[in-house]
């Protein structure tokens, strides 16, 4: 017993050893036999790595980037300061070795380890994504980063890991729309089920459960039929509404039966096309073979990660596909109110397809090379002729007389109204009387001076007239004098200001 003691302590020290080396971190150049000192810095680098000294091998990659910056080990220090940091781990490191590779590939973008730097840097996202009804923010990430390493770099070894790590990332993501679709469903919330759904399944088509969601898509669809009969409006439109609806809900179940002939909606599908009274397709040996690989790809949960499932924090991505080609291309989306404003379209009768434009092109003739391009006031040539055609026909033929039209409104001719003001016109010849006289207006050689006699002086240069012209003019005077005082404005009175001497 004694002897078993000493040899369990040296295991014990040889498990701990062990554990405390990073065996994700390998020296790229370790079989380069160099004395050169940029050289002795990296290799030391690289050996705190292997134990886990992160700090000290960070400071040794820096002094090695800054004393020998001309070095061809520049490269690799810098990847390997990424590493560094990507290797400790936690949020704070992940975001650090994050910004690192994204350094790396902006200034080595042509070199082989880019596509290394870029699948780490999905990895990041990809080791903090959430579960499927947790925060999307890494998945979304994660999917992005690893479409740009598939579409960036289609030559690199690491694309089988990360197709399969895309499709990964989508089978979580697909997940939380299947759930948020089937909550609208439930709801009776069928424009947005179907947007929710219909989107699903044209971005994700690997989806473990694209079949129910096809399902749920077609009865979506038929919960509007359903809600259209229970609800009184106008018969035609009713009748386009559910032709519309059922041409929807047979399409869900027709790529049911065509793209998923193996999975469990199958006969569902084939009873409610019957039931709809559309016709049943058949799947091609194809689509048939193509379901297969999809299927026996995947793998199902244990019991195990079933219950630990809820106490879990990231996703189980055991049930995805390990066949077929990601999306690396998102389709257009569809929303709620899309599904709306087509339903209106077609009840009222402009078809579902009303939103294609035609355009008509009017061929007038290419402006020669001296010639400035044409303007849109500038009247065509045709429009010129007619209107030149036009011109010359009225000019030529006289004038025909305008038949009266008995459906014309015309003013009611009733007696004439005293009151109604009416122009100065004389009723002889039609013209117009001259205005009347202004007796405010000053005429020049017309100043009167009034005399001791009251009589003006041209009228005792002129001599006596007769009695009654006389009387005349005085009356005219006296006329003009009490209008010019009526028009003179009166001073008002007020406190004057005294002005002291």
């Amino acid at each position: 017993m004694s002897r078993r003691i000493p040899l369990m302590l040296l295991l014990a020290v040889l498990a701990s050893t062990v554990a405390c080396t990073n065996k994700k971190v390998n020296n790229p150049i370790a079989n380069v036999d160099s004395k050169q000192p940029d050289k002795v810095l990296f290799d030391r680098a690289m050996d705190a790595m292997k134990h886990n000294h992160f700090d000290v091998a960070r400071l040794t990659l820096q002094t090695l980037i800054n004393t020998y910056p001309d070095s061809e080990y520049v490269a690799r220090a810098k990847l390997a300061v990424a590493d560094s940091w990507y290797a400790e781990g936690g949020s704070a490191s992940l975001a650090q070795a994050e910004i690192e590779y994204k350094d790396f590939e902006t200034f080595f973008p042509n070199m082989p380890e880019a596509a290394e730097a870029q699948l780490k840097l999905a990895n990041i996202h990809y080791q903090q994504m959430e579960k499927a009804d947790r925060d999307p923010t890494h998945a979304l990430r994660a999917e992005e980063e690893y479409r740009q390493l598939i579409l960036q770099y289609p030559d690199s070894k690491l694309l089988p890991e990360a197709k399969q790590r895309l499709r990964e990332v989508q089978e979580v993501i697909a997940s939380r729309e299947f759930s948020v679709g089937r909550f609208y469903y439930l709801r009776q919330s069928y424009p947005a089920a179907i947007a929710r759904l219909k989107s699903l399944v044209d971005k994700y088509p690997l989806y473990s459960k694209a079949d129910e969601a096809l399902y749920l898509l077609g009865q979506s669809y038929e919960g509007e039929i359903n809600m259209l009969r229970a609800r009184q409006m106008n018969e035609v439109q009713k009748s386009r509404l559910i032709e519309d609806f059922t041409k929807g809900a047979a399409e869900a179940y027709d790529r049911i039966l065509t793209r998923y002939p193996l999975m469990d909606r199958a006969d569902d599908a084939k009873a409610r096309l019957l039931a709809l009274h559309q016709p049943v397709p058949r799947p091609t040996k194809a689509a048939v073979a193509q379901n297969k690989a999809e299927e026996d790809s995947r793998r199902e949960p244990s019991r195990f990660s079933k219950v630990m499932k809820t106490f879990a924090k990231h996703p189980n991505v055991a049930e995805a596909t390990k066949v077929g080609e990601p999306t690396l291309v998102d389709p257009t989306p569809m929303s709620a109110s899309q599904v709306v404003q087509q339903a209106t379209r077609v009840a009222m009768g402009g078809g579902s397809d009303s939103n294609s434009v035609s355009v008509e092109t009017v061929k007038g003739g290419a402006p020669g090379p001296d010639q400035p391009a044409p303007r849109s006031d500038t009247p065509t040539p045709a429009d010129a002729a007619a209107a030149d055609s036009s011109a010359s026909a009225s000019s030529s033929s006289p004038p025909a007389a305008v038949q009266p039209d008995s459906n014309e409104l015309k003013p009611n001719a009733g007696p004439a109204d005293p009151n109604e003001l009416k122009p100065n016109v004389s009723e002889d010849n039609g013209q117009a009387l001259p205005p009347p006289q202004q007796v405010n207006e000053i005429q020049s050689g017309a100043t009167t001076q009034p005399t001791s006699g009251g009589t003006s002086p041209a009228a005792a240069s002129t001599g006596k007239s007769g009695d009654g012209s006389a009387s005349s003019s005085a009356n005219q005077s006296d006329d003009t004098d009490a209008t010019v005082a009526s028009s003179k404005h009166k001073k008002k009175k007020g406190i004057h200001k005294v002005v002291p001497f």
